[in-house]
């Protein structure tokens, strides 16, 4: 029988051709998680809640509005905004107490009780970290993480770790799954007192449970409200010495409160005239006194995405309802926009792309 070779070629080719084109469908479709789909059309956004804060809509637009333009740092916006803050609040050296700037004999003014003071005793000194934690020269990169339930399915767990130095606020739930979207890295951590009193029991039970739940954030510091409140001291001080005497490897540190005090005279001079400083707002400042890049995660302080609309949870690892107390949060979130849209930081809302972001 005669053959015909070009006959029989052609469906072949049909045939590779069809098992390649179906093999790259998969591929593209497995490796879809690495490129977040854009903000939906104005189309496909559904309606405003009903519910929304008042003045919330006009920040979550212009939120929107700033993001939707491409972000480049400003460096001489940096630059000036930097060193007014380090003239004016000196935290690269007062932010954190320390044996060097607080010597026994010290007479500390708290932070939010004026009237109220504490002198250092020698007991005391002891708890204190020995020299100021921040180096003379800046770190390139800082992420400063806060808790906000936008992290959720953010793939910003890359980003957050690729940071030189990762500041976390009031003790956030790592690991268990989060990792891919908040990281692990931790160099500094916060834990307010009132997160203590609630979660710890005051510390006044056994302490070994809460000393264990710091492992996860290793050799970290945990920086606490030792003096804003009179409450605060013997409360922190018991947070201390359980560290110290289980031997934890995390290292307990203390706000100073002149720094807060002259941090609070600085956003107040710039339009914050109520409220406390949040701790978030506080750290970011921080940063960006020691950091030459500040990139800032998980601040939202709505129930709502900016660009789906979907129900968003104050924290990302559990249903608690947000409860701002005395800080003026929606203010606070105004300034890092301001900040954001200068280019002297830069904010993530979206979904993070590593390697692009």
């Amino acid at each position: 029988m005669e053959r015909h070779p070009e006959k029989l070629s052609i469906p072949f080719i049909v045939l590779c051709l069809g098992s390649l084109l179906i093999t790259a469908f998969w591929i593209i479709v497995d490796n879809g998680h690495l490129v977040p789909s854009e903000p939906p059309s104005l189309k496909n956004i559904p309606p405003w809640p009903s519910d929304l804060c008042k003045g919330c809509r006009e920040l979550i637009e212009k939120a929107r509005e700033l993001y939707s333009k491409t972000w480049k740092k400003q460096e001489d916006n940096y630059r000036n905004f930097s060193s007014q803050l380090r003239s004016q609040c000196q935290g690269f050296d007062r932010a954190i107490i320390t044996q060097a700037n607080t010597p026994v004999g010290s007479n500390i003014v708290y932070s939010e009780e004026s009237t109220t003071t504490r002198m250092v005793t020698p007991e005391i000194f002891s708890t204190f970290i020995k020299e100021n934690p921040f180096p003379k020269k800046k770190w390139d990169t800082c992420a400063v993480v806060g808790n906000s339930g936008i992290l959720t399915n953010s793939s910003c767990g890359e980003m957050i770790d690729s940071a030189q130095f990762v500041i976390r606020c009031n003790l956030p739930s790592l690991g268990k799954g989060y990792e891919k979207h908040v990281g692990n890295k931790t160099d500094i951590v916060t834990a307010n007192p009132t997160l203590l009193n609630r979660e710890n029991g005051s510390l006044n039970g056994p302490r070994r449970p809460f000393v264990e739940s710091l492992h996860i954030y290793g050799k970290s510091l945990l920086l606490l409200h030792a003096f804003a409140f009179g409450f605060c001291t013997p409360l922190c001080l018991k947070a201390a010495y359980s560290i110290r005497d289980l031997e934890s490897p995390i290292r307990p540190t203390y706000f100073n409160p002149d720094y807060l005090r002259r941090l609070t005279n600085f956003w107040c001079s710039r339009g914050l005239h109520s409220g406390l400083l949040s701790t978030g707002l506080v750290m970011v400042n921080i940063a960006l006194e020691n950091c030459a890049n500040v990139h800032v995660y998980g601040f939202w302080p709505f129930s709502i995405h900016p660009f789906e609309l979907n129900a968003v949870k104050n924290h990302y690892f559990d249903d608690e309802t947000a409860n701002w107390g005395t800080h003026s949060i929606n203010v606070e979130f105004n300034l890092l926009l301001q900040l954001h849209s200068q280019g002297v930081l830069r904010l993530h809302l979206g979904n993070c792309r590593p390697g692009k972001n």
